[in-house]
């Protein structure tokens, strides 16, 4: 991983602190949004100038008390300070967590039993590569119309980035890809020899969409949310989400989606009626 994810990641994060967070006074020709670097510097006891040279990736091992001081300046929570602290290990590229094993495809029996028990919830269960490994009835019936169970194997950055039915399925399209380009870069992200394959094809498939983002986006998607999704047969839908992160050695998410409002249940449940409910394996 180079110096550059390090870099972007305290710089998206000065940029989200407001100075009233921090007890400094906003001042009537700040033209900056969050922290300037001065004031990040003199909240964790630094230079601006090596401010300056780790959001520049030209310095990319800072010793755990400057993390630690950066972390209490940026009001990092504890998992921006996780990642933070991923970041610096793996900046020499000589280690990966993730060593050379292949994404995993195999779906354990109790996970399987797990996802069959919550029909039927919408659900689905995917790899570090976003590849769609099974998923409930419930889950199929929200997205198979929308397209994104297609492709084998089906992958959902992929369909978000290179099939045109997604910009019409997701309304806010762009929070959405940016919440997936964040999924890909957690952990070792290039360190990872199978993603920075699929990296690569992905830049030239999507092109600047997806490219851009990489630049700017920092790994650190949000477990949980609202997405709104434009279903061919139910309308207009507000779906909360919760991301349930596996033990370490499955390497993979479940994505559970829950009605955010009266009328999405509603559409929920009518979709439901009359449905056998048979956990898809992808």
């Amino acid at each position: 991983m180079d110096g550059t994810e390090l870099g972007s990641f305290l710089r998206a994060r000065r940029e989200a602190v407001s100075p009233a967070q921090v007890g400094l006074a906003a001042g009537p020709r700040r033209r900056t949004p969050g922290l300037r670097r001065a004031e990040v510097a003199t909240l964790a006891g630094v230079s601006v100038e090596y401010v300056t040279r780790l959001e520049q990736g030209r310095d990319r091992r800072p010793s755990p008390m400057v993390m630690s001081a950066l972390a209490d300046a940026l009001r990092l929570t504890t998992s921006e300070r996780v990642y933070l602290s991923c970041l610096t290990r793996a900046a020499d590229g000589r280690f990966s967590c993730k060593g050379n094993g292949s994404p995993a495809r195999v779906v354990r029996p109790t996970v399987a039993a797990l996802l069959d028990r919550l029909e039927p919830t919408p659900a689905v269960l995917v790899n570090r590569l976003s590849e769609i490994l099974a998923y409930t009835a419930g889950y199929e019936r929200l997205v198979a119309p929308i397209g994104l169970l297609d492709a084998t194997p089906p992958s959902f950055l992929r369909y978000v980035f290179t099939d045109e039915r997604a910009r019409t399925a997701y309304p806010d399209w762009d929070h959405v890809a940016d919440e997936q380009v964040a999924a890909l870069k957690q952990g070792p992200f290039r360190a990872d020899p199978h993603v920075a394959v699929f990296t690569d094809e992905l830049t030239i498939a999507a092109g600047d969409a997806f490219a851009g983002r990489l630049d700017t986006i920092p790994g650190l998607p949000k477990p949980s949310g609202v997405v709104r999704l434009h279903h061919p047969d139910g309308g207009h839908l507000r779906l909360s989400y919760e991301t349930l992160d596996l033990p370490a050695d499955d390497d993979q998410r479940l994505i559970v989606y829950l009605p955010a409002d009266e009328a999405t249940a509603a559409v929920l449940d009518r979709l439901n009626r009359s449905r056998s409910d048979t956990l898809r394996l992808a």
